[in-house]
């Protein structure tokens, strides 16, 4: 699976969770999850590479401890906890 179909897969999880999702051009190095008045929002930086985006994209959700009680695909939840390790 590439980095493109991984990403979509991971946002589509964000928003299973409730999470609001917004690509936004944030200089290539930015993207990642914030509060925005009591919202959870994740930035996509569409300035940065796929590689990028799916690494801050991974870290965000893994840190989420209600990524617990929805399913993941195998290969994704490999994923997640690769970066979980790092």
């Amino acid at each position: 699976m590439d980095a493109a179909t991984q990403i979509n897969t991971l946002i589509s999880l964000a928003e299973a969770m409730g999470i609001k999702v917004r690509h936004a051009a944030l200089g290539g190095e930015g993207g990642g999850l914030c509060a925005i008045g009591g919202e959870q929002v994740l930035f996509i930086d569409t300035a940065a590479d796929a590689a990028t985006q799916l690494e801050r994209t991974a870290r965000a959700l893994v840190q989420l401890p209600e990524i617990e009680t929805h399913f993941i695909r195998p290969d994704i939840r490999e994923l997640l906890e690769d970066y979980r390790r790092q």
